[in-house]
């Protein structure tokens, strides 16, 4: 089945992340901000919109310097411990994702081979393993090929 984000889904999102989310049609959209550092992130999820000829999720973050955006997100994960959400997208054994943090920093991760995430990470070189370390809490997400 189709990854969909639910009510349930967006606020679990909100408690990590300590956010509100403003629904506003089909699209939720909330603020995070870290005065201290002087961060500022806002949030954006759409759920099953129309993205060129196919439906699927798309999660925009906006930083008073960057604009990012995943198309067809596949899924996320919600670490209270790591005060982190990791939403992914995968295509074709590649994955790409971004990880928001509470503290209003993101991270952007794209074509990673998915097989780095179940590799041995003392055997990569840290400008890889950086990705597959950060990307492997959503592991468990990606598609089993042995089905």
């Amino acid at each position: 089945m189709k990854f969909k984000f639910t009510t349930t889904k967006i606020a679990s999102i909100e408690k990590v992340l300590n956010i509100k989310f403003t629904k506003r049609g089909n699209q939720y959209r909330g603020l995070l901000q870290d005065i201290e550092q002087g961060r500022r992130l806002t949030l954006e999820i759409y759920p099953d919109i129309a993205i060129g000829m196919n439906r699927g999720n798309l999660v925009n973050v906006f930083t008073p310097s960057a604009h990012m955006q995943l198309h067809f997100c596949t899924g996320f994960v919600a670490s209270d411990v790591l005060g982190e959400v990791v939403f992914i997208g995968e295509h074709n054994g590649r994955l790409s994702g971004i990880i928001v943090e509470k503290a209003a920093a993101c991270s952007v991760y794209s074509n990673v081979d998915s097989a780095l995430l179940t590799s041995d990470f003392t055997k990569l070189g840290s400008e890889v393993m950086l990705s597959g370390v950060a990307l492997s809490l959503a592991e468990h997400l990606l598609e089993d090929k042995s089905k």
